[in-house]
Formats: structure tokens, C-alpha cells, sequence
């Protein structure tokens, strides 16, 4: 039963005792105190009276001072009942008439993407679509949460998505696409009632558990996308090994040119020397797209800017140039035996972080609430005995994968607390949460809803190509837009919008020597950019034509 009825219920209950108890009561009273006996009918028709302020008849003034003392206490008890009532009736119905109320359909939108449900990845979305100006419907099944969508501006219809009716609100059969991001049965099911509601509508998916992916395209999804999968591996691969290669894998842009992330390391030859010092340019012959500096994304670098130790660079050049800096951005002291990495949460992204870890020489503890044969340490990763049980003490790398931010954001603290040295991934399964998981002690972060964004803006515009999605940076391809007949240094690229072109696709090859001042993008070029997703949407804004 729902709370609001139980407590309509409950209210009766206490109505129906309360009168009965007073009814009884008074007509004892008025035979034994007053000396005035009536009938029980009567006495009930005195206590509703004095219950509704409405009068007690012939039966007042009374004479004794035990009667006026119950007279007084069923006035009171009357004026609980009436505030009483107000609560559980009044205030529910007038929150429900002034509360904002979702449609249940809309109208005049076509080519929109039909999003159910809302989440944190599906919010990511919403923002990728709102940075392309592209229309939406959001189908969201909570009452009260879809009220709280319609009222903050979002373009959303309240209804079950498993419904053909709900989808038809939506005008799923006037739409580009159909995104579902429920759980994992209940998309399959979303997906066939959009074949039966519009059988040529493009259907995409978000699946946690990857091996469920096959039953959703049997029901018909064209595209299953496995967010959990593809993090969970990417923050493997940020956790020293004994076989980690010096260079993260980069993003290719031509036949030998590549975008890579690196961390300078504590011990480097780098550490601790003004940006401008080094001259990474001259010395080494790449080029610095920005740099992260406690968490933020700065470009261009600036010539003051520390390269303290963890500070990762965005750099693009050629193969063997890269190597040569990833060389000196990389410890001077290399450590090749077996390094203790703990894995704190074993759930789908969890499992794909230990088969990536599987060959990489490293002794592999798991840490999970949950008991499974996998499982090498049972506990709470916020509690510092489970975690010192785990060997955080002596690990090398903690990677954290946990359900919430805010178990992440503890564990984090506490693991940098007991070991100063540790290198700590973390995925945060909120954008909001990155910032403060890096202030918690986290050397890399990455965000679930980011990624989950990523993936399905590339799946949807198949115009857009995102060249990697599991990066803190945006490495997208798109087509040249406003940008054609027109300069780099003229257009101002990058104080407009924060990202830089790294390079040009004109008729099949890529041009990554384009001088800014020099070089004018042809109108069938295509322009590679990199940038954090805010710069990259400001692109499309600017330039997407």
C-alpha cells in the first residue's frame, strides 16, 4: 500500500477510535456526574458537534467541573482531528494541483531523439544534443520526477517506455532515433515496443551486464553500447604494471602522427620546471594541444605553468618523437617486479579491469561488499581495515570502481591517507563528482556519464566521429563547416571555443602540417579537433554550420 494511503487509513482509524472513546466517555459522564442520563445517539451527536466547532445544544452550560474538563479536551481533540485532516488530505492535493505536471505526449517536433530514461548518462547526452541544437523527448516513467524535468526546461513526457501508447506521445515514428537507458530487461522490452510503434526508427541501447548485449539486439536494437566495459579497461590501463608501456596507447591521426596522453612523473627530468623552461617544441618536435593541472584543462599552457608531478599533457606528434618524451616525462628509476594493484569494486566494470590486468604481471587483489569466487577480499572499501586487509599499504595502484561517487570519494581519501605513494584510479559515475574525486587524492578520473555521452553522440550523428572515447580529452572528426574558406588564425579557433584543430582530411589523407596563418579549410575537408567535451560542443556551436 503507498504511504499516502496508508496514512488516509491510519487517519480514519484514529477518527473513528477517538470518537468512539469520547462518546462513551460523555455519555458516562452525563448520567453519573451531571446526573442527566441520554441516549448514546445523543452523546455522539454532542461530541461531533464539539469536534466541528459547531455547538453543544441543550447540553451546555454544564455543572461539574469533570464534564467542562472533558468538554475542554474534546475541543482540543477536535482542533488535532482538523489539523490533522489538513495534512493528510489538503496539503497532498494542493501539492498535487500547483506541482508542474509532464505532458503525456507532444507535438510539432520531428527528427528528435526519443531518450528513456533519465540518468546520469542520459543527462550527458541531453547536453551533447543541446550543444548541436538537436530537439529531444525525454520519456520518463516517475510522475514526480518527470514533473521536476518539465518544470527545470527539459522537453519530457511522463509515461511507461515499455508502452506503444508512451512512444507514440513521444512521436517516435517522426524521430531520428530511439535511445534507452533503463535496466537491462526493461530496455529489451522499450526496444519491442519502438519496432512495433516505428519499425524504421534507428533503436540504441546502454547494457550493463555485456552479456545480456545479444538479447537486445534479438528484440531488434540496432546498436548496443557497453559504456562499463570499455571504462573499466581504459582505467586498467592506467595502473603501473610490470608491462606498462611508457606511452598510454595514443589516438592515430594519420599514418604516423598520434595524439597521447602523459603524466609527468615525480622523478622526471621535467618535474617541477616552468612549461615554458622545457620548451617542448624545440626539444622534442611535438606539439602541446593543453595540459591537466589539478584537474583542469589548461590551453594553451601557459609559459609560467609548473609541470608538477601527476600533471598529464595533451601531446600530438610523430611515433618515435612522442616515445622520446614520453621518456623524459617517465620516472628515472624503472620498477619491473611484480606490482600490487588492488581493484576496489567487482561489478561490470570492475570484471573488465581485471581481464585487462590478467596479463600484465601484476598480483591482483579484488575488493568487493559482495562474495564471489573471484572476490579476494569481502568488506566495504570505505572501511580502512578492509582496505589495509587488501595490501592498499604496500599496492602500487588502488583502481576504484564502485557502485556510488560518494563510497569512491571516501575510499579515495582514505587510501591516500594510508599510503601517500599510491597512483589512484577512479571512475566517477557522475560528471559533478570528477572534481571532487580529484580532490580526494585521485591521480586519474574518469566519468562513466562521459564516456556513456560520447558513444551515443557518435552512434546517432554518424557525421561525427569520435576518435576515442574513453580519454579525458575529445578527439573528434567532423565535417568543416563555417570553418570552410577560411583560416585557423582567422576564424581564431582556439580562444573561441578552447579546442584545437590538429589536423585536416582532404580527399583521403590527413594533413597534420596546417599553418594556422597559411592553411584555408577547403569546404569538403574534414577537421580533426581535441579538446575537453565543453570546447568540443562550442566547436560544433561556432562552426558546425
Amino acid at each position: 500500500m503507498a504511504i499516502r494511503s496508508r496514512r488516509t487509513v491510519y487517519y480514519l482509524v484514529l477518527v473513528v477510535v477517538t470518537t468512539a472513546l469520547f462518546t462513551v466517555t460523555y455519555n458516562v459522564g452525563m448520567a453519573v456526574w451531571e446526573g442527566r442520563p441520554q441516549p448514546l445517539y445523543r452523546s455522539l451527536e454532542v461530541v461531533v458537534q464539539s469536534f466541528t466547532t459547531t455547538g453543544y445544544g441543550e447540553d451546555a452550560p454544564w455543572r461539574t467541573p469533570q464534564m467542562n474538563l472533558l468538554a475542554i479536551t474534546m475541543q482540543l481533540a477536535g482542533i488535532g482531528l482538523i489539523l490533522t485532516a489538513v495534512d493528510v488530505f489538503a496539503v497532498p492535493w494542493l501539492r498535487g494541483t500547483l506541482a508542474p505536471t509532464a505532458p503525456e505526449s507532444v507535438s510539432g517536433v520531428s527528427d528528435h531523439v526519443v531518450v528513456c530514461e533519465h540518468t546520469p548518462r542520459t543527462e550527458a547526452f541531453i547536453t551533447e544534443l543541446d550543444a548541436r541544437d538537436r530537439a529531444y523527448v525525454l520519456v520518463e516513467a516517475d510522475e514526480e520526477t518527470a514533473g521536476d524535468l518539465h518544470e527545470a526546461g527539459y522537453r519530457v513526457v511522463h509515461g511507461d517506455p515499455e508502452a506503444t501508447a508512451t512512444l507514440e506521445g513521444a512521436r517516435l515514428d517522426a524521430a531520428r532515433a530511439l535511445v534507452a537507458d533503463a535496466a537491462d530487461d526493461t530496455n529489451a522490452s522499450i526496444v519491442l515496443s519502438a519496432r512495433e510503434t516505428a519499425p524504421e526508427v534507428r533503436v540504441i541501447t546502454l547494457v550493463d551486464d555485456a552479456s545480456l548485449a545479444r538479447y537486445h539486439r534479438a528484440a531488434g536494437a540496432d546498436e548496443v553500447l557497453s559504456p562499463r566495459q570499455l571504462l573499466g579497461r581504459s582505467l586498467a590501463e592506467r595502473a603501473p604494471t610490470p608491462v606498462t608501456t611508457d606511452v598510454d596507447d595514443g589516438i592515430p591521426i594519420g599514418d604516423d602522427f598520434e595524439l597521447v596522453e602523459l603524466t609527468v612523473a615525480s622523478e622526471s627530468d621535467l618535474a617541477g620546471r616552468p612549461f615554458g623552461e622545457v620548451r617542448l617544441r624545440e626539444g622534442f618536435g611535438v606539439n602541446v594541444i593543453g595540459a591537466w593541472v589539478e584537474g583542469d584543462f589548461e590551453t594553451p599552457v601557459s609559459p609560467s605553468t609548473t609541470l608538477a608531478a601527476g600533471t598529464r599533457l595533451l601531446v600530438t606528434g610523430e611515433p618515435e618523437r612522442v616515445t622520446r618524451l614520453a621518456e623524459a616525462t617517465a620516472t628515472t628509476v624503472r620498477e619491473f617486479g611484480p606490482r600490487r594493484v588492488v581493484l576496489a569494486g567487482y561489478g561490470d566494470s570492475g570484471r573488465a579491469a581485471a581481464e585487462a590486468l590478467a596479463g600484465s604481471g601484476s598480483a591482483l587483489t579484488v575488493l568487493d561488499v559482495e562474495d564471489e569466487p573471484a572476490v579476494d577480499v569481502v568488506g566495504d572499501a570505505r572501511d580502512p581495515d578492509v582496505l589495509a586487509a587488501a595490501g592498499i599499504e604496500d599496492a602500487a595502484a588502488l583502481i576504484v570502481t564502485v557502485g556510488d561517487d560518494t563510497t569512491a570519494i571516501f575510499a579515495t581519501l582514505i587510501a591516500r591517507e594510508s599510503n601517500p605513494d599510491l597512483h589512484i584510479v577512479v571512475r566517477a559515475n557522475e560528471e559533478a563528482d570528477v572534481q571532487k574525486l580529484y580532490r580526494a587524492g585521485g591521480d586519474y578520473v574518469q566519468s562513466l556519464a562521459t564516456v556513456s555521452g560520447r558513444m551515443l553522440a557518435s552512434t546517432v550523428f554518424e557525421d561525427e566521429e569520435v576518435l576515442a572515447y574513453d580519454k579525458q580529452v575529445s578527439v573528434v572528426r567532423l565535417p568543416a563547416g563555417d570553418l570552410a574558406g577560411r583560416t585557423l588564425a582567422g576564424a581564431d579557433v582556439r580562444a573561441v571555443t578552447g579546442c584545437t584543430v590538429v589536423a585536416v582530411v582532404r580527399d583521403g589523407e590527413t594533413i597534420t602540417e596546417v599553418d594556422p596563418a597559411s592553411f584555408t579549410v577547403a569546404p569538403d575537408d574534414e577537421v580533426i579537433i581535441a579538446g575537453t567535451d565543453e570546447a568540443t560542443t562550442r566547436f560544433e556551436r561556432e562552426f558546425g554550420g
